[in-house]
């Protein structure tokens, strides 16, 4: 056989391995997000392929780098986190990893544009969970943007890229829009920190809201609580119609889970917060994500993003 041939069919026999090894990633981040959230599995699932694949690995290294904090914390945590950091910036560079979580989430990074303004504050969020008990509103502030807000610009970058092939510009938002996706991950993040209020404050030893003792939570600070939550939520309903269409059917879905969510903890008496968890049952978590879509299957698309060129260093994009 020619050398030339002989080349070629190695390197064939290669991409097909390698191809191999991503649907695979791809699919232990799947794995990931249908064992962890309904709320979040039903949104996907109204995505394209591509999307879908990618928010998977999104969700997948989230919840990982939560799981240290939260499940496996005490003596060991903080070096499995840098770990974890480390491991996600060096795939980052190189778009491998031998953790099937850390490769799917670079894979979908390095053709989305997410990179190191997103992965840094995230972490340190994380790891502030490890070491912060009680927040003052500067580090509420801090902790929210990295442990949620990024995140929902993850998303973003993602519903903007879904179609984006090598070598075509990334897609940015607009400042409009950049502010909706962090009021969403905001929302979310802080009615999980009211849904999770005991647990939080009796098993884990934090409280998250500042100047409120989950002890002592009084109507005046659930109502407080809830005016904030409705800040964030105003936010990212309206930057909604200016995402793709199927991305904004997804979104609408997850964002009426929450505000169902929402709506039986504002029905809750402050003391019962801290006895139970408050949640949607599935059959109605089905019923309202499908109201959501039809109601947002009437919405025309707006265009308010913008595109520009984004000059990645490691010549992959």
């Amino acid at each position: 056989m020619p050398v030339g041939r002989k080349s070629e069919t190695i390197t064939g026999e290669a991409l097909v391995s390698q191809m191999l090894y991503d649907r695979t990633a791809a699919r232990a981040s799947r794995a990931v997000l249908t064992g962890y959230s309904t709320s979040f599995g039903l949104g996907s699932r109204l995505l394209g392929s591509v999307a879908r694949r990618d928010i998977d690995a999104v969700y997948g290294l989230v919840r990982v780098a939560d799981e240290v904090v939260d499940t496996r914390r005490g003596a060991g945590a903080d070096d499995l986190l840098t770990r974890l950091e480390d491991e996600t910036a060096r795939a980052l560079a190189s778009g491998y990893s031998t953790n099937l979580v850390v490769h799917s989430f670079a894979r979908t990074a390095r053709r989305t544009g997410i990179g190191h303004p997103e992965i840094d504050p995230f972490f340190a969020s994380m790891r502030m969970d490890l070491t912060v008990q009680e927040h003052d509103k500067a580090s509420y502030e801090q902790y929210v943007y990295g442990s949620a807000e990024v995140v929902g610009l993850m998303c973003l970058a993602v519903f903007l890229n879904a179609g984006r092939r090598p070598g075509e510009p990334v897609v940015r938002a607009s400042d409009a829009v950049v502010h909706g996706a962090r009021g969403l991950g905001a929302a979310f993040q802080k009615i999980n920190f009211l849904r999770d209020l005991r647990a939080d404050h009796e098993d884990l030893g934090r409280s998250y809201f500042p100047g409120i003792t989950p002890a002592d939570l009084t109507q005046e600070d659930v109502d407080a609580i809830l005016a904030e939550i409705g800040v964030d939520l105003d936010a990212a309903r309206a930057a909604l119609p200016a995402l793709p269409r199927r991305a904004r059917m997804a979104v609408a879905a997850t964002l009426a889970l929450y505000d169902s969510l929402l709506g039986r903890l504002a029905a809750t008496p402050p003391a019962d917060l801290l006895r139970a968890r408050v949640r949607v049952p599935d059959p109605v978590k089905l019923v309202v994500a499908a109201r959501a879509v039809a109601r947002e299957s009437l919405r025309r698309d707006l265009p308010t993003t913008r595109t520009t060129r984004f000059t990645d260093p490691r010549g992959v994009l």
